[in-house]
């Protein structure tokens, strides 16, 4: 292929690239100072020579096909490539610049993993961070997302996942809840208390404790529950029920003790941390360096600890 065409390949790859991570012809037309026909028409020349559709636009929507979303995975290494083989023929592999799109869990990035992002940014001048919060299984690929912070097991298909932190689940109570009810000694005991949950987890009415070769599984009841990590954590603090929660969220409450952890030699499943990402192949400079910086900040904070350990 000639030089020309090749270029003009790779043109229209950024082009693709940018209107899936834009989600829009215009937007992507006004950022490179085009007209969206201009778009439209690189779009369609690209699908031609690859002989597949690549996207389903409709007047309202933009959406990838199942060869649109494999054909932006390997697109955006390529991008990634290039971009970091002309910082190098520049001399500038020492400069961590670009944008970084990261998704996280809602309650433990606004309380926890936001000021490290913050922190992140301090060191990296040049580096731009979008971070979306939301505790729904995302297609990283398909929004576009560079690198993902995940709680539990549950993980995205088609992606690489690091267990890099723990947090131990702990069953937590106000001091003044604690004199004014019955006492906890084991934890059948609990069947008779007030239990705060978080809403929407099918297994919530229940809770397992294990000690030695001991375990016990105590159906629980209560009249509220919430789908958010810090409403959770005020209701402890109101005093209006004991519960369950992983140690980050309720730790710095515990060592304050605005909040006992009750049946502390009962354990019970801990909560995992994954760093999961598309691929472990052509991450750009930007991504590596965030993730040895999540890898070793995450497991240092309150109630976490690194996996094994």
């Amino acid at each position: 292929m000639p030089i020309k065409n090749k270029m003009a390949s790779l043109q229209a790859i950024q082009i693709f690239t940018r209107v899936v991570e834009l989600a829009s012809f215009s937007a992507a037309a006004r950022e490179a100072r085009v007209s969206q026909p201009t778009i439209s028409k690189a779009i369609a020349a690209l699908e031609r020579s690859l002989g597949v559709r690549l996207l389903e636009r409709t007047t309202t929507s933009l959406t990838l096909t199942e060869e649109g979303k494999r054909f932006y995975a390997r697109s955006k290494n390529v991008i990634e490539e290039y971009a970091e083989a002309v910082a190098e023929a520049r001399g500038q592999t020492q400069r961590l610049t670009g944008l970084l799109r990261i998704s996280a869990p809602v309650g433990l990035g606004e309380f926890r993993l936001n000021g490290l992002f913050l922190e992140f940014l301090a060191l990296y001048p040049q580096i731009e961070i979008e971070l979306i919060l939301s505790d729904r299984m995302i297609d990283l690929i398909e929004e576009g997302i560079d690198v993902a912070i995940r709680l539990g097991d549950k993980l995205p298909p088609n992606v690489i996942a690091r267990n890099i932190a723990i947090s131990p689940r702990v069953l937590v109570a106000q001091p003044e809840y604690v004199k004014r009810t019955k006492p906890i000694h084991r934890p059948e005991d609990l069947a008779e208390h007030e239990y705060i949950r978080f809403a929407g987890i099918s297994t919530g009415d229940q809770m397992e404790f294990s000690q030695d070769d001991e375990t016990i599984i105590v159906p629980m009841r209560g009249r509220y529950r919430v789908n958010s990590s810090l409403a959770l954590r005020q209701c402890f603090l109101e005093g209006i029920g004991l519960g369950t929660a992983p140690a980050w969220l309720v730790q710095d409450l515990i060592d304050t003790n605005a909040l006992v952890q009750l049946l502390p030699t009962w354990k019970m499943p801990c909560q995992t941390l994954h760093l999961v990402y598309p691929s472990r192949r052509y991450q750009p400079l930007r991504t590596r360096a965030l993730l040895q910086f999540m890898t070793k900040k995450i497991p240092a904070l309150p109630g976490f600890h690194i996996t094994g350990e």
